[in-house]
């Protein structure tokens, strides 16, 4: 039993409110049981710089942040550099998302992503990323043919989840307590249609087998699989 009562391969309760601010196209504060980050898409008719003008495809970028009182010791503010860690996870954001958006169909216009934890239990990339697909879908929903748009920009739904082992065993969805333990830790991004994007595994002073890695996978896709439901049911309501 875990410290929360859960199964090994059972997801944190996950609650979604959407949306949650006014001024951005889409807009989701997301929890998974202590995490909670406040996922936004907003819409701009530009493109990178380095887009040649003839180039009539448009682009999905992210930003992702931790806020100073999201966790214990306070984390300070990243005003002029984000840190390396910061970095690495809005770049995973960032190429998740675009993996499942159709450019062409988007045209010469961008969706900025922003993920802002608001705290801090573990998972925060990947809920990050989870949301961050529910608050993509809602921006892209906007454009209609007038704009230009002629088919379906989101060519899949995507989402992430972490798992790990402690003492042999596997773990779905950890949170910071289990995450510190794990002998083995992995996130796993995933279409909802069950082909992998990312997987992202790392051992903490030993080796793990493939038996134990195809076990981990295994686990990922059935909390990625209840993942797309969730996120699913919530975009059917308006």
């Amino acid at each position: 039993m875990r410290i929360d009562g859960r199964k090994p391969d059972q997801l944190r309760p996950i609650q979604i409110q959407r949306p949650f601010t006014s001024a951005a196209a889409g807009s989701v504060l997301i929890s998974a049981g202590e995490t909670t980050v406040l996922c936004t898409a907003s819409l701009d008719l530009s493109v990178p710089p380095w887009k040649s003008p003839d180039d009539l495809t448009g682009w999905v970028t992210a930003e992702y942040n931790m806020l100073p009182g999201s966790t214990a010791p306070r984390k300070k503010r990243e005003r002029s550099k984000v840190d390396g860690r910061t970095s690495e996870i809005q770049r995973l954001i960032g190429r998740s998302l675009r993996a499942i958006v159709d450019m062409e169909a988007l045209g010469r216009r961008s969706v900025l992503i922003d993920c802002d934890v608001i705290k801090a239990d573990g998972g925060t990339r990947t809920l990050s990323l989870t949301g961050g697909y529910i608050a993509l879908a809602d921006a892209v929903s906007q454009l209609v043919p007038a704009e230009g748009v002629d088919r379906p920009i989101l060519k899949d739904s995507i989402a992430a989840v972490s798992v790990g082992v402690i003492a042999g065993e596997v773990y779905l969805d950890l949170n910071y307590h289990e995450d510190y333990a794990a002998d083995v830790d992995m996130n796993v991004v995933m279409t909802g249609s069950g082909e992998f994007v990312e997987v992202q595994g790392t051992a903490e002073g030993q080796t793990f087998s493939r038996e134990l890695l195809n076990r981990q996978l295994d686990v990922a896709t059935k909390g990625i699989e209840e993942l797309t439901r969730i996120q699913r049911e919530t975009l059917a309501v308006t």
